[in-house]
């Protein structure tokens, strides 16, 4: 059996995989959603990006998982891909959903302008904070979906931002699966496009925005499917 890992990104929970784990399951797998430290029900347990990485792999260990696909939506891209490395031969696969990816000595906010975003953590007290409705506007979000996200939101710990990924080896070798959102914009960062010059990744495009899970929960549950098939 495979066992999906599913780390949503920054300000949200587990919770964020609900339908894409009900469709998951469906098709068979073992799922696992992930809340991250300071996130959520875990909010108030102090967390640096290491810290994040250390809740992976003790999840897939405490668990006593193999066969393992890590799923890294947005910023969990940075701390899924280190855990990816960290768990050996327990994985089989890892699926970067419109995320940024890790590189070793660079932090989250590495390679796009990110003044605004340290300035507005140290404006609250080491928390990037929740953002309203208009956040998620042309993002192929209904309203109602859009008041979930917000509602269901909390401020995520800066430190897990600024703080550097440690790699031990270029994160294009681990066996990869990319989801490009197209509404989202069709560039990418430096390091993902690097990391999709490998032979050990895949990429595939969804023509929705950021937030897949809810904005098309069965076509990304089905993609994370075929995805073994790639492995």
């Amino acid at each position: 059996m495979t066992h999906f890992v599913l780390v949503a990104g920054a300000r949200l929970g587990a919770w964020a995989w609900d339908e894409v784990a009900a469709d998951l399951r469906e098709f068979g797998h073992d799922v696992h959603p992930l809340t991250l430290s300071g996130l959520a029900e875990k909010q108030g347990v102090p967390a640096g990006q290491q810290t994040h990485v250390k809740d992976i792999v003790e999840e897939v260990e405490r668990r006593e998982l193999r066969d393992v696909v890590l799923v890294g939506h947005s910023y969990s891209g940075v701390p899924v891909g280190q855990a990816a490395e960290r768990i050996g031969d327990r994985l089989r696969h890892v699926v970067f959903v419109d995320a940024n990816v890790p590189v070793d000595g660079e932090t989250f906010l590495s390679g796009w302008p990110s003044d605004e975003v340290r300035q507005s953590i140290a404006d609250n007290g080491g928390f990037w904070p929740i953002v309203g409705a208009p956040y998620y506007a042309g993002q192929g979000l209904t309203d109602e979906q859009i008041d979930r996200i917000v509602t269901g939101s909390t401020a995520h710990p800066g430190a897990t931002l600024t703080e550097p990924a440690v790699l031990a080896r270029p994160i294009g070798e681990l066996p990869a699966t990319y989801i490009k959102c197209l509404l989202d914009g069709d560039e990418f960062l430096p390091a993902v496009a690097e990391a999709l010059k490998s032979d050990r990744w895949r990429l595939v495009e969804m023509n929705t925005g950021h937030w897949p899970m809810f904005s098309r929960p069965r076509e990304l549950a089905g993609i994370l499917h075929e995805s073994i098939a790639e492995s």
